[in-house]
């Protein structure tokens, strides 16, 4: 009775019970008081939007430098896990999964609307026709594109890379281990999770409550429901988060990737079938100059604050800065979904199918429906969807009206959003629950069960109560802090990433460079063993000074005057050969300290540690060259390295081309 009475779970109550306080008081202030919480929401965001918005331009224009700047990087080969690692899925069933998740209900709610409402925006009433057209279409290009993706990329290739290659868990809190090391499993890194469980859940309300309202217009308009009332939403929201449950039950290589695979197929029928039927050659025309119109314009777009202009300055914030605000919101859920399936793709890869693929199939989208929605208005519906743009929940299936087959097509239409849901949630639960858990490998079905079960409630009581606009702005708001998170992301992979190369990359020790088979068992003993100040100042004052000495002896008898020079602080000495006209050539030793990580002072399996300074003999020349550890140098196999550093000086100093570099006066002669 005892093992049946406790109810199993992976939940973390650290994570779980501020988020669920956070979650559920939001909610209910949306829900019970939702005009007085939208307005004071409003406040805040409108405030953010206003004298803040550089934030967001900023950090949005440093995630697409930095990534464009990985791909083509030495970075770029680095593997998302074991350098031997390939990844789990084929090439089609990643990019359709990142791509479901990443944009899904979106793009059918925004493909005619968006462009149809910067066409018909009283902001651009003085442009002429052909131009809106030109802008309207630019302008969705910049807000879908590559801007947007580099979001998502940011917060993917951070959690996959510190998850597959550091193997941490698949964590936010993971992101910042270079920078916090083990803090990340306190309090900061609860913090963090907390924070992303909440931004998430509050993207996937909002967003599957808007994709709730598309769904019921999209039947009303064909007559299968009579009207846009609470209860057929109530059906509706229960069928779906129910088909959504089951998908997720199901696992990512089931539900996810056989749904996610379906509607890319659905997609790309349906953009066919405008593409061909609709007005093709204006549609292709129209896209290819839109894409060159885009790369021509990139950088003014992207630094683009309109402070310059006061006419467009409101347009700005309610388009562009609440795009980035709504991308940073979005990019905890997206990101963890993404790094989940991207395990094995190397950072070059992963880069560039992530900015360049969908942001591609997105410009094709939006050109296919948001210019044969304006070359309709133009020159069909005589401005009718022009005045149907501030109802995006019903342009969609008005614009399909002058398509033939409008009633199939629009089936087809309702079915891809009713796919994009299923997606989009059941995706959305798999990462709140691996958020919940700190990335428990296996949780038990229940958990999932109980994130749809909540998201499915709150949306429907905020669609009822009107909140949902409400809960809109406190995602918004949230972007901010995150935005500062991401930027925080870049440092710490930068860090991991120039610690991960030179890792793998670090060449052997210049002292290893002679060695035979002859005194292994010493060379071991040394290898294996940590030293003092005192026993390396022994190691100078003995090795290193009879090497010196015996150089400085040979080099008397071929008539090359040398100095063996002692000195302090730190303890060193020095064999230099002194001349008139080029710099004196050095070759010197000194005793030097490193500091050993903490977790070998407690590692069984190396000699003892007693303090975390170790000293070392360094050499040093007398051009500032960066030197090297020669503690494992014979007497005379140092005298040979002194040798072969003194044979470089010889061949630097007879070259004309090095005179900056070796002449004591040069400089003073070229004054």
């Amino acid at each position: 009775m005892i093992k049946f009475s406790r109810v199993r779970t992976t939940l973390s109550g650290a994570v779980v019970i501020p988020s669920l306080i956070f979650i559920l008081g939001i909610c209910l202030l949306s829900a019970i008081f939702p005009q007085f919480t939208e307005s004071l929401l409003n406040i805040i965001k409108d405030f953010i939007f206003v004298n803040l918005n550089y934030v967001y331009v900023w950090s949005v224009t440093i995630f697409v430098l930095f990534l464009i700047y990985l791909m083509f990087s030495r970075y770029g080969n680095i593997r998302l896990g074991k350098n031997n690692s390939r990844p789990d899925y084929s090439f089609f069933s990643w990019i359709s999964m990142l791509f479901a998740a990443g944009m899904g209900i979106g793009l059918m709610y925004f493909s005619v609307a968006e462009p149809m409402q910067h066409y018909s925006n009283e902001v651009f009433s003085g442009n002429t026709a052909t131009q809106r057209a030109k802008d309207a279409q630019l302008y969705t290009f910049f807000h879908w594109g590559i801007h947007a993706w580099a979001i998502y990329g940011v917060v993917g290739l951070s959690l996959a890379y510190f998850a597959y290659r550091y193997r941490l868990p698949l964590s936010l809190r993971s992101c910042f281990y270079p920078l916090l090391k083990d803090k990340i499993k306190g309090t900061w890194g609860n913090t963090i999770d907390v924070f992303a469980l909440c931004s998430t859940f509050f993207g996937i309300t909002t967003t599957l409550g808007f994709g709730v309202v598309q769904v019921n217009s999209g039947l009303e308009t064909l007559g299968v429901l009579p009207d846009s009332n609470f209860i057929y939403q109530v059906v509706i929201v229960v069928v779906l988060v129910s088909l959504s449950i089951i998908s997720a039950v199901s696992g990512v290589d089931k539900g996810v990737k056989v749904l996610s695979g379906i509607n890319i197929v659905g997609v790309v029928v349906l953009l066919l079938f405008v593409l061909v039927l609709g007005p093709t050659v204006y549609l292709i025309g129209s896209f290819t100059e839109g894409i060159g119109i885009y790369i021509n314009e990139f950088f003014s777009l992207t630094f683009n604050t309109h402070v310059y202009d006061s006419n467009t300055q409101s347009w700005f914030y309610d388009w562009t800065i609440l795009y980035w605000a709504w991308w940073i919101s979005w990019s905890p859920y997206v990101g963890l979904f993404i790094a989940k399936i991207s395990k094995g793709r190397t950072i070059r890869e992963f880069v560039a199918a992530v900015l360049i693929i969908p942001t591609l199939f997105n410009f094709i989208w939006m050109s296919v429906f948001g210019n044969s929605a304006i070359w309709f208005d133009l020159n069909v519906a005589n401005g009718a969807l022009s005045q149907l743009a501030t109802s995006p929940d019903a342009l969609m299936f008005r614009f399909l009206e002058y398509l033939p087959l409008t009633e199939m097509v629009s089936f087809l239409v309702i079915a891809i959003i009713i796919v994009f849901f299923v997606t989009s949630a059941d995706s959305g639960m798999f990462v709140m629950n691996s958020i919940a858990t700190k990335n428990a490998r296996i949780s038990p079905k229940w958990q999932t069960i109980g994130w749809g079960i909540l998201l499915a409630t709150l949306a429907l009581m905020l669609l009822n109560a009107g909140g949902l606009n409400a809960l809109q702005s406190m995602t918004l708001i949230t972007a901010l802090p995150f935005s500062v998170i991401m930027l925080l992301f870049i440092v710490s992979l930068v860090k991991a990433l120039s610690i991960d190369r030179d890792y793998y990359e670090r060449a052997f020790s210049e002292t290893t460079v002679p060695w035979s088979g002859d005194s292994w068992k010493e060379r071991l003993k040394q290898i294996i063993s940590f030293n003092d100040k005192e026993s390396i100042d022994k190691f100078i004052d003995t090795i290193v000074k009879d090497a010196f000495s015996e150089l400085q002896k040979e080099l008397a008898e071929n008539n090359i005057e040398a100095m063996v020079n002692f000195k302090e602080n730190p303890h060193r000495v020095e064999i230099e050969v002194p001349y008139d006209i080029v710099n004196n050539f050095v070759y010197g030793i000194k005793n030097e300290s490193r500091i050993i990580a903490n977790y070998l002072l407690d590692e069984d399996n190396l000699p003892d540690i007693e303090e975390r300074h170790v000293f070392f003999p360094e050499s040093y020349f007398g051009d500032d060259r960066e030197g090297y550890d020669v503690q494992l140098f014979t007497k005379k196999e140092l005298i040979s390295d002194v040798l072969k550093h003194y044979e470089r000086f010889l061949e630097m100093v007879s070259e004309e081309r090095n005179r900056m570099f070796i002449s004591r006066d040069a400089h003073q002669r070229l004054r």
